[in-house]
This record gives structure tokens, C-alpha cells and sequence, in this order.
């Protein structure tokens, strides 16, 4: 045989391997994705999602050819990711991979059996996904963002670009974690507030459908700015939040960069495209044998301030040089 044809033939059987990998009955692994999202193309769970198969892709995975990837998306409802946690066990998924705190709940008490690999966890202790983040324990493992933990932060930053901040609304999603993260993140910023001469108002949206009238209650509250809480729920209607308090003229904070990127004001937190193409690595290791329970949950080593600065001027405000040097990325 030629050099030429040898080469071509090798090329030939490498393009036809994942069809004879299937017709010789090799099993190719199933992945189950659950998200608290209303649609696929909703921002910014899009951005996550997508960092996660870019992840697998890096290591050789390819939806429909070496890995099968099936998508479970509903709200972020208890119920309904209940009923969606159960359809990917019925399924018989090999990994299930989930998109936040929000959705892992469900899907642990769906099956103790299957691995679960959380991207964005909130506080995996709190919320009883773990029994430590060293070892988790059981059947879960995956990332944390350290949202709960960085409120103090955020409030300290937003006074320093608002000089009026003494009246501040927290937007939350009450349900979005377990009763004792939740009651911890309120603590944590009452006692910020407390310091920072603040007065907080908790405004809860239990919804997207609740948001609207929510961001309009405290428009005509007089408030001098606005912090939103961590919650998968609040995070997938970013777009909706950011149109509402520029009309109302509301500087604003979030828990992500995306957030600032659809044109709010500023946020402080983890980069959760990073943290979802970090966790891909989790479930090539659990695909080839690893145990979740032995697998270490991975915490952010960076956290990103973004500063939106055409935000900035729609809303009156004036962004130092020196804050601008502190920001890991300034949009102009």
C-alpha cells in the first residue's frame, strides 16, 4: 500500500470512529444537564452553558459523537426542577451536570446514586450538598462561586461609586437557596449595612413575573441604590433587571459580570464562565471512574469588579481614576 493511500485510509477510519464505536455497542457517556432556565437561549445562562461544552470540547468531547448531552431546562421552581431532576434519572444519565445551587437541590434528592456535578454552587455546606468541600461526601461535587459570602463587598463598593447610598433596596429571590444560606446572607448584610451607614430594604421577587412590580415599589420608595442578591432566578432575568432600574434611573449592583455587560452599572463577583469551564474536567474524571466523593469542590481563586462607565454617566455619576484602576474591567 502507498504512503498516500495509507494516509487517506487512516483519515477515512478516524472520520467513521464514532460510528463504529456505536455499532460495536462501546458506550458512549450521557450527560444530563439541569437548569433553572427558562429557555437555552436565555442571558446570561446561555454564556455559562456554553463555557461548560467549550470545556468538554478541550477535552475531546463532542455532543453527538462522543458524549451524548441531554438538556432538562425549567424555572427556577422546586417543583417543576423536581419533576425535570426525575426525568434525567429515568434516563439512567451517566453524569448530571447542573447550572447552580438551585438546580443540584432537586437533583440530589432525585437520586443518590448518580454522580452530580454542580457548576456555581452557593454554599454546598448550608444547602447539604456536601458533607465538606475538602470531601464531599456523597454523590455531589462541582464548583462554588462564594456569592453569599462576598454581600459585604458589594455593599462597600457601591458606596464608594454612589455618594448618596444611605437608603439601599436588596432585590432577592427569597427560595433561591436553603433557609439557613438565605438567613445568612441577610445577616451578612445587615451588619454591613450597619457599618457602612446604610439603611437596607429587602424586597423579595419570588418570580420574573414578580420583578416588574418589585423594581417599581422601590423606584417610589425614594431608594439611592439597588444590590441584587445572588439567585439563579434573578440571574437569568438580568436583561429584564437592567432595563427596569435605568429607566428609574437606579444604580445598581450585581452578583456577576453579566449583569454589566448587558448594561448595568457595576457587580463584584466570581467569573461563572470560568467556574462552569473549570468544572468540565469533573465529569471527564467521574466518566472514567473517579467517585464525586472523593473529588475536592473547586472555589473561585479570583473574584472580578466590573465597572460599566457609559452607566456610569446615563445615571449622573462620576467613577474615580482610582476606582477605575482597581477594577478588573472597566466598560466604556
Amino acid at each position: 500500500m502507498r504512503r498516500r493511500e495509507f494516509i487517506t485510509l487512516l483519515a477515512v477510519a478516524a472520520a467513521a470512529w464514532p460510528r463504529i464505536v456505536r455499532a460495536q455497542g462501546t458506550k458512549i457517556p450521557r450527560i444530563g444537564v439541569l437548569s433553572p432556565s427558562r429557555s437555552e437561549d436565555a442571558s446570561p445562562n446561555r454564556v455559562t452553558l456554553k463555557a461548560f461544552v467549550a470545556g468538554l470540547r478541550e477535552l475531546g468531547y463532542v455532543d453527538g459523537q462522543t458524549i451524548t448531552i441531554e438538556r432538562e431546562l425549567s424555572e427556577a421552581n422546586a417543583d417543576r426542577l423536581r419533576e425535570a431532576a426525575a426525568e434525567l434519572v429515568k434516563h439512567n444519565v451517566d453524569v448530571i451536570v447542573t447550572l447552580s445551587t438551585t438546580a443540584a437541590r432537586p437533583a440530589k434528592q432525585a437520586t443518590s446514586l448518580i454522580p452530580i456535578v454542580a457548576i456555581g454552587m452557593a454554599d454546598p455546606i448550608n444547602d447539604e450538598l456536601v458533607a465538606s468541600l475538602a470531601r464531599p461526601g456523597g454523590n455531589v461535587t462541582g464548583t462554588t462561586f462564594l456569592g453569599p459570602q462576598l454581600v459585604t463587598k458589594r455593599l462597600q463598593l457601591l458606596s464608594e461609586v454612589v455618594p448618596q447610598h444611605s437608603r439601599v433596596a436588596v432585590l432577592w429571590h427569597p427560595r433561591a437557596y436553603s433557609d439557613r444560606t438565605m438567613d445568612g446572607m441577610v445577616k451578612e448584610a445587615e451588619q454591613a449595612a450597619q457599618t457602612l451607614g446604610m439603611q437596607l430594604q429587602f424586597v423579595p421577587a419570588n418570580s420574573p413575573e414578580e420583578i416588574t412590580g418589585t423594581l417599581s415599589v422601590i423606584a417610589r420608595d425614594g431608594v439611592d441604590a439597588v444590590c441584587v442578591f445572588p439567585s439563579p432566578m434573578l440571574f437569568a432575568e438580568y436583561s429584564q433587571i437592567v432595563s427596569i432600574v435605568a429607566e428609574k434611573r437606579l444604580p445598581t449592583i450585581y452578583a456577576a459580570g453579566e449583569g454589566v455587560e448587558l448594561g448595568g452599572l457595576m457587580s463584584y463577583g466570581a467569573n461563572l464562565a470560568d467556574l462552569a469551564r473549570q468544572t468540565a474536567p469533573y465529569v471527564d474524571k467521574i466518566v472514567k471512574g473517579a467517585k464525586p466523593a472523593e473529588l475536592p469542590v473547586q472555589q473561585p481563586t479570583k473574584f472580578e469588579l466590573v465597572i460599566n462607565l457609559k452607566a456610569a454617566k446615563a445615571l449622573g455619576l462620576t467613577v474615580t481614576r482610582d476606582f477605575q484602576l482597581i477594577a478588573n474591567e472597566v466598560i466604556e
